[in-house]
């Protein structure tokens, strides 16, 4: 198989090792995959094999994979302390995302301790390792909170070790300012879409202030036509929240859902009956709006920061725009 199409990630799928295979919606490539036994995962919204040698070697990933430790090497009890992890972060409802973030990043712990039990690592060789990640492994200050979080969940949570255990500095993270589109140039982007339904797809998140998570998973059932709003199930925090529905935006949506017929979901991704993965709705972002000479940092986020900024600028009260967005610290929102 050419890798010159695919990009290739080490992941974890219910405890086991995978490599996940990402690539833009192609009905030859799924082809191609599902005939070297990918597999799709709904909640990873991406194809997947077991992590093997083999397959590695198909893909010719040897390196792209920082650590050269693989999970199979790992001792018995490191494994187990990793079911630990998740199976606690379950039980206690954190999200997929979360979970999934936890998961990643204490694998990265267990990779390079190898067979040595994770139970034993003293504060020190914790220091020590985080300061690798750092200087190092040059990772960057929000992933190495992350992985810092993630640690530091399963000694205190996991283990019932003593808080005070974790007298760890964290390394101080870049105030930065949000990426935001002119709405001149938004609307010179969206209109050169000439695919309904990633036109729609992006309208919709801008002009509701969406995450590009919020966007995907959006149901028929979640458009309120009468009250002109959109209802945002389990959102970041597990909150709910109504965004507002523009009435050019629910004109387009008839329009969408007249020709493509979702019966769920209103974006279907490539399974059908399935959401639109995040990741194409990136690719569908990133495809217009890199190529309009704008900031190579912008991203699909962009489209909602601009979304408040420009409410911010026509007038629009801080405290509601708070309230649209879903944010709990009014700084979020001021920032």
């Amino acid at each position: 198989m050419d890798p010159q199409a695919l990009s290739f990630q080490p992941g974890v799928h219910d405890g086991n090792p995978i490599i996940k295979i990402l690539f833009a919606y192609d009905e030859a490539l799924i082809a191609r995959v599902k005939k070297i036994g990918a597999r799709w995962s709904r909640r990873m919204n991406c194809w997947y094999v077991h992590d093997t040698s083999e397959y590695r070697e198909k893909f010719k990933m040897q390196n792209s994979i920082r650590t050269t430790i693989g999970f199979h090497d790992l001792g018995e009890e490191n494994k187990h302390a990793l079911k630990q992890l998740v199976q606690l972060l379950q039980l206690k409802g954190y999200s997929p995302g979360t979970v999934k973030s936890y998961q990643s990043e204490f694998i990265q712990l267990l990779r390079v301790i190898g067979k040595r039990s994770v139970n034993t690592l003293s504060h020190q060789k914790l220091k020590d390792y985080f300061n690798w990640c750092l200087v190092k492994e040059k990772l960057s200050e929000s992933t190495v909170h992350c992985r810092l979080n993630a640690v530091k969940f399963y000694f205190e949570q996991v283990l019932h070790g003593e808080k005070f255990y974790w007298d760890i500095p964290r390394p101080k993270k870049p105030l930065k300012m949000p990426k935001v589109i002119s709405e001149e140039k938004i609307l010179e982007g969206l209109f050169k879409i000439e695919n309904l339904k990633h036109r729609t797809l992006l309208i919709t998140a801008y002009s509701a202030g969406l995450r590009v998570s919020e966007v995907v998973r959006l149901k028929l059932t979640d458009i309120d036509s009468d009250r002109m709003q959109i209802r945002i199930e389990a959102a970041k925090g597990k909150k709910d929240r109504m965004a507002t529905l523009a009435k050019a935006t629910l004109q387009i949506l008839r329009e969408y859902v007249a020709s493509y017929n979702p019966k769920k979901y209103l974006f279907v991704g490539q399974v059908e009956n399935e959401p639109y993965s995040t990741r194409s709705a990136q690719q569908v972002f990133n495809k217009v709006f890199k190529q309009m000479g704008l900031p190579a940092t912008i991203s699909f986020h962009s489209l909602r920061h601009s979304y408040a900024t420009h409410l911010l600028e026509n007038g629009t009260d801080i405290k509601f725009i708070q309230e649209l967005l879903g944010h709990n610290d009014i700084r979020t929102t001021l920032r």
